[in-house]
């Protein structure tokens, strides 16, 4: 077998993994590049492979930098299957359609106000491409092996969302891992990851390679910031994945409400997506902590707007609220839409909780800008800006290092460190390295690992 690193190299976006054997062609994950946008420039580019010879795509889990390009596979002709778990089926249905959707938006917006350097700005996919490609999918089980020509494939639960997995596949005598992204021992939505079974190889994820993420109270640091916001008479803005993100933002704020540790405040999901993705959490309530009775608690005390008719009324409301809206980087969605009318308000608080890639808005306004560009226009902020970090899906590097320890890896198992930045993907390896026996490297964008 060999690899070939198509995305996901020295970024945390765009992961895809070409594996080949003699016969047989496969892709491990099939995502969009996010965020800079000389990495978003890639998505244009067409793949350095032979879409039709492509046997099939496996996905490790529904995030869009590990889903969101199949719509251009089908764009551009592809017609294979594209196996994952039942639950990640069921949220890219959603996620792939509301891309679509967006991006259909963001290009009719650019062309209408003129902002681009294109006469007529076309999406990169439609939603009816979306809603298409999603026919391709075939749902498999955790546990169970299937074959793809002469390659042998498993997936395992891994925490981090709903239906997320490692991927192994095996083929002439070795095995190469995937990780996928790897979610956390205690994490308060999803249950632990499995361990890895034995692999020659592990391309394994890196995004908090450099860091350790803090022991703290995140229900009380929630708490402080909207009883705080609340005084102020201010809003809360949540920027918020509609994945996994937006469902434990919701339990949170609910539960603190029920034992009275914050006022019992207007709280509205101002996301369509997010609402769509609750009720799968609901129906797929045995793959993570909460119960089927916890989720529709949830619906009862949040407003779920669904409609932009909805969405703009949210503007009328007077006095200390909280809108919960897409996108968790602040890169789309309606969230912008209420920067525009909160972000100069100094009584206001914006409060990130998870990851914010390089390049985002959401990095941007972390990192302490003053300025932020929505829709052509440069807002002023005045509003506070949070982050809540305890909230992280994703494993940090003692977390990953113990998942390593406890799966059932050879020695000197050949690690690639992947998704993650150049900087966390130096000292990510520099720690295993010292404190590991495993052969660790860093593979290149577009490079080629024989196995």
């Amino acid at each position: 077998m060999r690899v070939v690193f198509l995305g996901g190299t020295e970024t945390v976006t765009g992961s895809k993994y070409l594996v080949e054997t003699d016969t047989t062609r496969i892709l491990i994950d099939c995502g969009l590049f996010q965020g800079y946008k000389w990495l978003r420039r890639r998505n244009w580019q067409p793949l350095p492979l032979d879409i039709a010879n492509v046997d099939a795509v496996v996905l490790t889990h529904a995030h869009l930098d590990h889903s969101g390009y199949v719509p251009v596979l089908y764009k551009h002709g592809y017609r294979g299957p594209v196996y994952a778990h039942q639950a990640t089926v069921d949220l890219c249905a959603v996620l792939w359609a509301d891309s679509g959707r967006i991006q259909e938006e963001d290009a009719k917006y650019l062309g209408k106000h003129k902002l681009s350097k294109h006469e007529k700005p076309e999406p990169l996919y439609t939603e009816e491409e979306a809603n298409k490609a999603h026919k391709l999918c075939r749902p498999v089980t955790f546990k169970s092996r299937f074959e793809i020509g002469d390659i042998s494939i498993e997936l395992n639960p891994v925490g981090h969302i709903l239906g997320a997995a490692s991927v192994v596949v095996e083929a002439d005598g070795k095995r190469i891992g995937f990780s996928g992204d790897v979610g956390r021992s205690n994490d308060l939505l999803m249950l632990p990851p499995d361990p890895m079974p034995p692999v020659d190889v592990l391309l394994l994820e890196s995004t908090y390679g450099n860091r350790l993420h803090e022991n703290t109270d995140v229900m009380q640091e929630m708490a402080d910031v909207i009883n705080s916001t609340a005084k102020a008479g201010g809003v809360l803005l949540i920027p918020s994945f509609a994945v996994g993100r937006a469902q434990l933002i919701q339990h949170l704020i609910v539960s603190l409400m029920d034992s009275k540790q914050i006022p019992r405040l207007p709280v509205y999901l101002d996301s369509p997506m997010a609402i769509r993705v609750s009720d799968i959490y609901r129906r797929h309530n045995e793959y993570h902590r909460l119960t089927a009775e916890q989720c529709a608690r949830s619906e009862q005390v949040i407003e779920y707007t669904k409609s932009i008719e909805d969405s703009k009324a949210i503007g009328e409301q007077k006095g200390p609220h909280i809108i919960i809206a897409g996108s968790g980087m602040a890169t789309g969605g309606r969230i912008l839409h209420h920067f525009k009318h909160w972000l100069g308000d100094h009584r206001s608080t914006v409060l990130f909780s998870g990851y914010q890639a390089g390049g985002t808005r959401g990095a941007k306004m972390t990192q302490g800008v003053q300025h932020i560009k929505v829709h052509g226009e440069w807002l002023p902020i005045k509003a506070r800006i949070c982050s809540l970090d305890g909230l992280s899906a994703h494993g940090d590097y003692q977390e990953l290092a113990n998942w390593l320890k406890v799966s059932k890896l050879a020695s000197n198992t050949n690690i690639q460190l992947v998704h993650g930045e150049p900087d966390t993907l130096e000292t990510f390896r520099d720690f295993l390295s010292a404190n590991t026996t495993y052969n660790v490297d860093i593979p290149d964008y577009m490079s080629i690992l024989k196995v």
